[in-house]
């Protein structure tokens, strides 16, 4: 159903997957999804906030999902869970900000809301009108009478993520730009009763710092980054993989040395080698159920196998940064369990997300090889300062080679291996 500005619909379902979409164009900005939890119109503090940086709210109600490609289409998903919402939160925001460049330059935005259980597309806002905005409200999930409904917004800033998530009562560390209000076709104000009083609740999760909207983009001509510099510096930093499934990639032919359309559920496995300043190494992967440990040695832990890709949170792995003294490198890489022979065509993204501190992301779009193994990114512990490095290095295995005997030989970690399975 494709609604006009300023109509609203039931949404009947208990669980909704609320995906932002646009198509990639040359020139055009990058768009970021998040999600504003209100009670009475503003956020109670700034853990009411999801976006990439911070992108679970602590009651579990609203989780950001993160990005998807296929070919020129991009989309960005937030997950509701309407049981999980806290009787104080009567609305939440859906938004949209860019990222080098303005509105008018994204093609095919549009928000829909569809059921998480079912698939069936609840609402769907196509927004045609942008100009010289850099954050739109593209929607809003409302409460009326007992009910959640969808509204299609459509109201731009001209401030960015930052004017936006400012209006509604949320602090950042960021210098702020001359606040701009809400402008460019707001919405008709709908008659409606006057809301009821807020339910008595449990205070809000205290936030102890203003949220950080800086994102690190890693490439090829800026491949390091210090976490000191971007504040992370203590906590837990999360490493995510995300990947699709279900998609065209090429597998490359052993004998005629070509490559050859296939299609399969990608199962890619993310992986760490570690060295601690004691000497001590080893991996940590789902292979052998290698999970790690926070708490003790190695201070990394894998949270699990994953193997859906970017329709579910992917992989993670989390480092605890609290013992980072103990850390002298670190090598996350990952692996082709099954579903392809090769990295080639695979859209896989990368982000660290530090607890305090900045993301820091970057892409796996460029294979050229028959790789199944690949070296994400090196950690390394420079007096005390931990050093991000993109790597990005697609690895070839040799005949009767394991993916993980060819990462250690060509990182040096000098490790005896033994077969392994899941």
């Amino acid at each position: 159903m494709v609604m006009l500005k300023g109509t609203n619909v039931p949404v009947p379902a208990q669980a909704v997957r609320v995906e932002l979409g646009w198509r990639t164009t040359p020139g055009a900005p990058d768009v970021d999804g998040s999600a504003l939890l209100l009670a009475s119109g503003k956020v109670r503090n700034d853990a009411d906030f999801v976006f990439y940086n911070q992108p679970a709210h602590a009651s579990g109600a609203v989780r950001h999902e993160g990005k998807a490609a296929d070919g020129d289409r991009v989309t960005d998903t937030l997950v509701v869970d309407f049981s999980r919402i806290e009787p104080a939160i009567d609305r939440i925001v859906v938004a949209a900000s860019s990222d080098g460049g303005s509105f008018g330059r994204v093609t095919g935005l549009y928000v829909r809301v569809v059921d998480a259980a079912s698939g069936a597309e609840t609402a769907r806002f196509e927004s045609t009108d942008a100009t010289v905005e850099t954050a739109f409200i593209l929607g809003e999930l409302y409460l009326r009478q007992g009910a959640w409904k969808f509204r299609a917004v459509g109201q731009g800033y001209g401030s960015g993520l930052e004017g936006l998530a400012t209006d509604f009562g949320i602090s950042v560390d960021e210098p702020q730009q001359a606040k701009q209000r809400p402008q460019l076709q707001a919405p008709p104000a709908a008659p409606m009763a006057a809301p009821p009083a807020p339910a008595p609740r449990p205070a809000a999760p205290p936030v102890t710092q203003p949220v950080r909207l800086t994102k690190v983009t890693l490439t090829k001509e800026a491949p390091s980054v210090s976490l000191a510099k971007q504040g992370g510096t203590s906590g837990a930093l999360r490493v995510n993989l995300n990947w699709e499934v279900r998609k065209q990639f090429k597998s490359w032919g052993a004998k005629l040395g070509r490559a050859v359309a296939m299609h399969a559920d990608l199962d890619l496995d993310l992986c760490a080698l570690y060295e601690l300043t004691d000497g001590s190494k080893g991996v940590v992967q789902a292979l052998g159920n290698s999970f790690g440990s926070l708490g003790g040695p190695p201070y990394i832990h894998l949270d699990g196998d994953d193997r859906t890709g970017a329709r579910s949170t992917g992989e993670n792995l989390t480092v605890n940064l609290d013992h980072k003294d103990r850390l002298r490198r670190l090598l996350i890489f990952v692996t082709i369990y099954e579903g392809a022979r090769s990295f080639a065509d695979l859209h896989a993204t990368v982000t660290l997300r530090p607890q305090h501190g900045a993301a820091i992301d970057f892409s796996l779009d460029e294979c050229t090889v028959p790789s199944t193994v690949c070296a994400l990114a090196l950690i390394t512990n420079n007096a005390g300062d931990l050093t991000v490095q993109r790597e990005a290095r697609y690895l070839v295995p040799q005949r009767g080679v394991s993916p993980q005997r060819t990462i250690d030989a060509a990182y040096g970690w000098g490790m005896n291996w033994t077969p392994g399975r899941k």
